[in-house]
């Protein structure tokens, strides 16, 4: 096939892309580096079947050829990222959705968005199946991801509905491995890169929110698999296994060989107090469910991190 994947330079994007050209697969790379970074290219460059496009994906983008799959993996999405990025990421999510439905719907090719459990905001059920409407704030500092996202699901079943666009809709959580940028500012980097600073690591509020956590490669097996389904609704994919920030804190100096303090910081506006996925509809559609454990994955990570040196001093 022939995929267009924005995003391709980000975290997900680039494992995502790594995947689908070891199986065989062209895969046109687009990326503006507003959060993606360029060294994660090197993982895909030497790959006959990729190629690469420098471009704002909120914009229309100038390609030439015929896409199987045009899949929207485009946006920040740390804390931090998307509030020093208020309006880039809600154009991302708004506008360039828009135009890549367009370019799909123009190409005779399936659209696959990537969306989060922040739609869920802070959740008043628990776990969240995707019949769960969600507990947005919906002009909090946080609803400009949030809503974006929230507007892009609606978009997608929007153009489903009035033109019979093939789509597809993930709702990712929390997810972590090697390629993260360690300065995006979400917990595992913030704990790891303080582990290995030699630094406290720092917990919001009294560190008794509570997160699920998968590995990457969980998370690509759940995209490859739905893309192989026809349902155009959205589906969660996460780990259920569940931690508190404080749990996440000790587990992580454990690994890596740390016994530093914990530093408490205010908690931040509209920050879920509990976040952890339902996977029952994962489960049958797709036959998937997380493979990685949490302690094995945060060790790869460790390792990765160790490898390339990001994290300056490292021990």
């Amino acid at each position: 096939m022939r995929i267009l994947l924005t995003g391709a330079a980000g975290f997900v994007g680039s494992h995502l892309a790594e995947r689908l050209l070891r199986e065989g697969h062209q895969v046109l790379g687009v990326d503006n580096f507003c959060t993606g970074q360029r060294q994660n290219l090197e993982y895909l460059t030497p790959f006959a079947g990729f190629s690469f496009f420098e471009a704002d994906a909120e914009r229309p983008l100038e390609v030439a050829g015929a896409f199987d799959w045009v899949m929207h993996f485009a946006s920040p999405a740390s804390p931090p990222r998307y509030l020093k990025m208020p309006l880039e990421t809600m154009r991302v999510n708004a506008e360039g959705t828009r135009h890549l439905l367009e370019l799909a719907l123009a190409r005779k090719a399936a659209f696959f968005l990537a969306s989060t459990s922040e739609v869920y905001g802070d959740p008043l059920v628990h776990p969240q199946p995707e019949t769960y409407w969600g507990n947005v704030n919906p002009i909090g500092p946080r609803s400009v991801y949030d809503e974006a996202k929230r507007y892009a699901e609606t978009l997608t079943l929007a153009y489903r509905r009035t033109y019979g666009l093939p789509v597809r809709i993930i709702r990712i959580f929390n997810t972590y491995g090697p390629r993260m940028d360690p300065e995006d500012g979400r917990v595992v980097t913030n704990f790891i890169a303080q582990a290995l600073r030699g630094e406290p690591l720092t917990v919001y509020g009294d560190g008794s929110q509570t997160r699920s956590f998968q590995y990457v490669d969980d998370l690509v097996e759940g995209i490859v698999r739905l893309m192989a389904v026809d349902y155009p609704e959205p589906v969660n994919l996460g780990n259920p296994e569940e931690y508190t920030m404080l749990e996440l804190a000790r587990l992580v100096q454990e690994l890596a060989g740390t016994s530093l303090p914990i530093a408490h910081e205010p908690l931040p506006q509209d920050d879920p107090k509990q976040r952890r996925p339902d996977i029952r509809l994962a489960r049958e559609l797709l036959g998937w469910e997380p493979k990685v454990p949490v302690r094995e994955g945060l060790l790869r990570t460790i390792a990765y991190f160790k490898e390339k040196g990001t994290i300056g001093r490292l021990p």
